[in-house]
């Protein structure tokens, strides 16, 4: 696979496989496991498996069950992923929304934190980002350092000697991240799986184009066919919503909302994209935020 830049032909197979190589020995000094391959059942995550494989590198895949997936995605990461490598959150979406008694929304996606962040620290974790997934993501760099504090990000933007060397010399307790296909685009990604035979999530031949959590406030209009393929995900959305009202209630809080059926209709809706929500609360900025209930 080959991309023409002005600085040159660019072989995307050949580049990747290197910034493997190159910082294999730092993976394992981190971590006698060697690099900790973030598998989400997504095509980017087999386009890393197999990068990984033809590399020859140590690695472990690693993969966090959010409780929200398809049926069809668990079936198949735990054909891929060993069954000790599947970490399971402490709550479940359904208990996480209780807690935080609020829906998870665009601006406020406190799941992504709880179910799928809190893993490989201190460990050079591999991932599938791509700048063109999306907008947020356009700014990322194909290797990065995060401490304890995002404020302290270190960003490489390339891979030639002297950044290895910063790497290697970086005493500074973290996760590195190799966002090993972050110029790859979906092309791209396609022609490399079926070059290597991989069918990839099954979801993909029943016209999914993203593979997530069902009713990721990211997926837009997706929603709307995720709850019609699986009507259970939508009836323990509502059951969850109903408790999370109650929970309001119970603490203090302004709702205008009377059933988790109301909160479901303005969840799908463009309205929950908005941050003045029509007489709920502002939840960037209220008065009775607890922070030790979230």
């Amino acid at each position: 696979m080959k991309r023409y830049t002005i600085e040159g032909e660019i072989d995307l197979v050949k580049v990747a496989i290197e910034r493997l190589k190159a910082f294999e020995d730092f993976a394992l000094q981190m971590n006698p496991g060697g690099y900790y391959v973030a598998y989400s059942g997504g095509k980017d995550s087999d386009t890393i498996r197999i990068l990984c494989e033809l590399a020859g590198v140590k690695h472990e895949l690693w993969h966090n069950l959010t409780t929200v997936d398809a049926p069809e995605t668990v079936r198949y990461v735990y054909s891929v992923v060993p069954k000790e490598n599947i970490n399971k959150p402490e709550l479940s979406m359904w208990k996480l929304i209780v807690k935080k008694r609020t829906p998870p929304t665009r601006l406020r996606r406190y799941c992504c934190k709880e179910l799928k962040e809190n893993s490989g620290r201190n460990r050079f974790v591999v991932t599938g980002v791509r700048r063109a997934e999306s907008y947020q993501r356009s700014d990322r760099e194909s290797l990065e350092i995060v401490t304890n504090s995002k404020k302290n990000r270190v960003i490489f933007t390339g891979d030639n000697d002297e950044n290895r060397r910063m790497i290697e010399n970086c005493r500074t307790k973290g996760t590195r991240t190799l966002n090993l296909i972050i110029e790859w685009d979906d092309n791209d990604v396609w022609e490399f799986l079926n070059y290597y035979g991989c069918k990839s999530n099954p979801l993909y031949q029943c016209g999914y184009k993203r593979i997530g959590c069902i009713g990721c406030p990211m997926a837009n209009r997706a929603m709307e066919k995720e709850f019609a393929d699986y009507p259970a995900y939508k009836a323990s959305y509502i059951r969850s919503f109903d408790r999370m009202l109650k929970k309001r209630v119970e603490d203090g809080l302004p709702t205008t909302w009377n059933s988790g059926e109301e909160v479901f209709d303005w969840w799908i809706s463009d309205k929950a994209a908005e941050i003045d929500l029509d007489g709920q609360l502002d939840f960037w900025d209220f008065e009775d935020y607890d922070p030790k209930l979230g």
